[in-house]
């Protein structure tokens, strides 16, 4: 299988709520610090942890199970191709 990379930035939206909740589950993450979550994520702040979480639901959204519920989170999309 060949593969190919791409940068790929989005400019999202979210609410009061989805970042709570994701600061919680950040919050709670510190407690297991050696999750698999935790790799690749050494030395990110907490802001990082929050924003990289809430992006993560939303594409998961687009992806999997709620196309039209991420589509009105995501603004922007930017992409290059040499990565």
């Amino acid at each position: 299988m060949d593969t190919q990379k791409v940068k790929t930035c989005f400019t999202i939206t979210f609410t009061d709520d989805q970042f709570d909740r994701a600061r919680a589950y950040v919050e709670d993450m510190r407690k297991h610090p050696s999750r698999v979550y935790w790799r690749g994520k050494e030395g990110k702040s907490d802001s990082e942890l929050i924003i990289e979480q809430i992006a993560h639901r939303i594409l998961s959204g687009f992806y999997n199970d709620s196309p039209y519920q991420a589509g009105k989170h995501i603004m922007r999309m930017d992409s290059a191709v040499t990565a």
